[in-house]
């Protein structure tokens, strides 16, 4: 009998991810992964619009995907999208003819859905000690913060101020002018009121990024320590020093200069000012020595749900 094959595709606002695996005994293997910048937020996200031109490059990158999926002969798709889709006037229209042209059926999740499986990836990468912790995972059309431990979920939110939203709203000077952060500060601390009582409640002790963003920042942390990542390795830790230096030179910068940072990737260039003035704001009610970043997020929270339903199944 051949081994179970499964797709997980999720479609956030600003990256497409695909991941083809092997359901072995106790996990999954990775057989190829591909994540590309499709930009669906791009051009109307703060009007909960798709734009045309995001919409063609949604169509296109879902038929190159496809393809890689009836090439592996892989039948059991599990296809999401975020915040982008979820929010849009026209999103539903979307999966439909995602649906009827491309053959991927997409299912739409809610934030807090969003959230949980968030939260499994986060704990299949091994990041979680025990204590109660606050993770963060930072999308581009929104942000989930979950606290608490290895063992249970206390609180769960899911918030539209993802990084292209916030890019829109308040980067509009390159590098971003300091009236601009404090009217980014306010508002974050009108947005997320919820959570700072959610804090103040259970005190999280620690801090996980998920992917994205908390890649990026470890990887020019890594670079500039002249490190390499291991292969195969989930879980790293950022130092707090290290972060608000890498922060305040992401301040200094412009699009240009960022760009040349050893570490830095172009699908995340824009979007890393306001995505690491969001951390910065949270290290003010979560004060950390180290940040721990978990490679594992979202898609591996999808592996999870995956394996799960085929242990129940077999």
């Amino acid at each position: 009998m051949s081994t179970p094959k499964a797709a997980v595709i999720d479609m956030g606002t600003n990256t497409f991810h695909l991941v083809l695996v092997e359901l072995v005994k106790d996990g999954f293997k990775v057989l190829y992964k591909e994540k590309i910048p499709v930009k669906l937020g791009q051009g109307g996200i703060n009007q909960d619009h798709i734009a045309p031109d995001a919409l063609k490059r949604a169509y296109h990158t879902l038929t190159h995907f496809k393809n890689l999926i009836d090439g592996e002969q892989i039948d059991r798709v599990f296809a999401f999208a975020t915040s982008a889709v979820r929010n849009a006037k026209n999103g539903e229209e979307f999966v439909q003819e995602v649906k009827e042209k491309i053959g991927i059926d997409i299912k739409v999740i809610s934030g807090e859905e969003e959230a949980l499986l968030i939260y499994e990836g986060i704990k299949l990468s091994g990041s979680l000690n025990g204590q109660t912790e606050l993770m963060m995972d930072i999308g581009g059309g929104s942000v989930e913060f979950i606290i608490g431990t290895s063992e249970e979920v206390f609180w769960k939110g899911s918030f539209e101020i993802g990084g292209q939203r916030l890019l829109e709203l308040f980067h509009h000077h390159d590098p971003i002018l300091t009236s601009e952060l404090q009217r980014l500060h306010d508002y974050l601390e009108e947005k997320l009121q919820p959570l700072l009582k959610a804090i103040a409640k259970y005190k999280p002790c620690n801090l996980v990024g998920a992917s994205g963003t908390f890649d990026t920042l470890t990887d020019i942390y890594f670079e500039s320590m002249l490190q390499c990542k291991l292969t195969g390795q989930h879980v790293f830790e950022l130092p707090t020093s290290e972060f608000h230096r890498i922060h305040q030179l992401l301040l200094s910068k412009n699009r240009e200069e960022r760009l040349q940072i050893p570490g830095m990737i172009p699908m995340r260039v824009d979007m890393i000012v306001v995505a690491s003035s969001l951390i910065d704001f949270i290290l003010k009610y979560v004060p950390v020595q180290n940040i721990t970043c978990s490679h594992y997020a979202l898609k591996e929270g999808a592996i999870a749900e995956v394996l799960r339903q085929q242990v129940e199944t077999t």
